[in-house]
């Protein structure tokens, strides 16, 4: 082995004939970017770099491979058959030589300078040295691999020197994550899908047009990158507003789309092909569920499999739980049983605003006539249908006849809704006012659940039914009957004529 110095650099070269050039008579530069092109051939070759403070070290092909170190191979654009063999390539990253005695101690000192890659090991070898190991360092913490001066007071404190080594890194597969892979593979510019929604082993995608020709291949990365997932599907309709479920297209795994979930520590199962459930509104179903206390009343209006039902009851409620849908009504019983609610909950298979005219109406009638002052019972009804339950408010008109109960007593509801208005809780609130006919100024609250789409959010609005809305009032002619005319003697002796 020979080694050069010049210019204040220090660089070990392998023995090899291509570098029998006397160090007095060749320039660094040109030195420098044989080792570049060089070092890029031969897999586990490193080169040390120590740089004084007169000059910077020559751009080269490696330091443009360091920007794009988390990129696959360029070859793989476009590709719509996943070939795992294609996104091999070999990177140059920054590595430093330890004593393999204090490895453990240098990688807690550097934790957030080291290679973080998944798959990747942060410490190998020394092909030189036995007794040395080569910590990967991340190339993007070392920018034209020198080390900060927080680094370099770390290793003067462990005794190593401060001199960091190039070193050809061969990058597969399983070292991408998922984003950089499809980055890689749609066509340059084109937004990028790796989210989804997770529901037990499925995962649920919503792919934009532009990226329907590589759906399979997004699918099998997906069930690559993420432990657990052995489905992948892809909605290829709207929500129906009916039943609340869609058309989907398995894009790669297993086509079992019965799973089981768990939401706020409570176990669901479901058949996700036939029933609604979204993962993103488990806060929201905690949220409603945290309002309510032992003893009181639910009427869940749009109960899909549950999910405000079931822990409503574990909370020791009285719940009354409807859906339409067939297959929703089923996993509803199911999923009382499974988690020994079942008693607790009644449930109806029935049009929303059938449910309200009929079992809710009862109940209310029922329980508000016998419900006293100093009693604490509150009764919510829940109405998560977004695209339509605002307009299912008409229902609560003169829902219930005869005296008005307390202003305690009267039920609340929570109602779901879209909006794509620049003010959407104003238009929520609107819209509401105006299926119940009366204004609801200072009488309610809009809470933002989520972000559906741009420009479109899921609001829900929480308010008292007004007494003058849910109550019918008498007309004047039951409020003030006429009088009872005195009956006569007369009339007494008629009566009694024979017929």
């Amino acid at each position: 082995m020979r080694t050069l110095w010049r210019f204040g650099y220090s660089a070990r070269l392998l023995k090899t004939n291509r570098f029998r050039t006397a160090a007095s008579n060749t320039s660094f530069p040109a030195v420098w970017m044989l080792l570049a092109q060089y070092s890029g051939r031969i897999p586990g070759l490193f080169v040390v770099v120590k740089k004084n403070r007169f000059f910077t070290m020559p751009e080269t092909v490696e330091d443009k491979a360091n920007l794009e170190l988390y990129s696959p191979h360029p070859e793989v654009r476009g590709m719509t058959l996943l070939d795992r063999e294609a996104f091999k390539r070999t990177v140059v990253v920054p590595v430093l030589k330890v004593k393999k005695e204090i490895v453990n101690t240098l990688l807690k000192s550097l934790k957030h300078t080291v290679l973080q890659r998944p798959g990747l090991k942060r410490v190998v070898e020394d092909p030189e040295d036995e007794d040395s190991r080569l910590v990967i360092l991340d190339p993007h913490k070392i920018p034209e691999f020198s080390l900060g001066e927080s680094e370099q007071e770390v290793l003067k404190q462990l005794n190593v020197r401060p001199e960091v080594s190039k070193y050809n890194l061969e990058l597969t597969y399983e070292n991408f994550k998922s984003e950089e892979i499809l980055r890689a593979v749609l066509p340059e510019g084109q937004e990028v899908t790796s989210g989804f929604s997770r529901v037990g082993h499925i995962a649920h995608l919503n792919l934009r047009d532009h990226q329907l020709p590589y759906r399979h291949l997004i699918g099998q990365v997906i069930i690559d990158k993420n432990p657990g997932i052995t489905c992948v599907v892809n909605k290829t309709s709207i929500i129906d507003s009916t039943y609340r479920n869609f058309q989907m297209e398995v894009l790669a795994g297993e086509s079992n789309l019965v799973t089981k979930v768990k939401e706020n520590n409570i176990a669901y199962e479901l058949d996700f092909s036939k029933v609604y459930w979204n993962p993103r509104l488990s806060t929201e179903h905690g949220r409603i569920v945290e309002l309510l206390k032992p003893g009181d009343v639910l009427f869940d209006v749009f109960a899909g499999i549950g999910p405000f039902a079931i822990p409503a009851a574990k909370k020791k409620c009285r719940v009354f739980a409807n859906d339409l849908n067939p297959e929703s009504y089923n996993w509803l019983l199911h999923n009382c049983k499974l988690n020994k609610v079942d008693n607790k909950i009644k449930a109806f298979n029935m049009d929303g605003r059938d449910f309200l005219l009929g079992p809710v109406r009862e109940e209310l009638s029922k329980e508000l006539q016998l419900l006293k002052e100093e009693q604490k019972t509150s009764f919510h009804i829940v109405m998560n249908l977004p695209a339509l339950a605002i307009e299912f408010l008409d229902v609560f008109r003169h829902l219930l006849a005869g005296e008005p109960c307390s202003t305690a007593g009267l039920p609340t509801v929570h109602c779901y809704g879209f909006s794509k208005h620049d003010d959407p809780a104003k238009d929520i609130q609107e819209r509401a006012e105006a299926s119940l006919g009366t204004s609801l100024d200072g009488r309610c609250s809009t809470y933002l659940v989520r972000n559906v789409a741009p420009n479109k959010e899921m609001l829900c609005i929480s308010f008292q039914i007004p007494a003058d809305v849910l109550y019918k009032r008498p007309c004047p002619d039951e409020a003030n009957p006429a009088s009872k005319r005195l009956r006569t003697s007369k009339d007494f002796s008629e009566e009694k004529l024979p017929s």
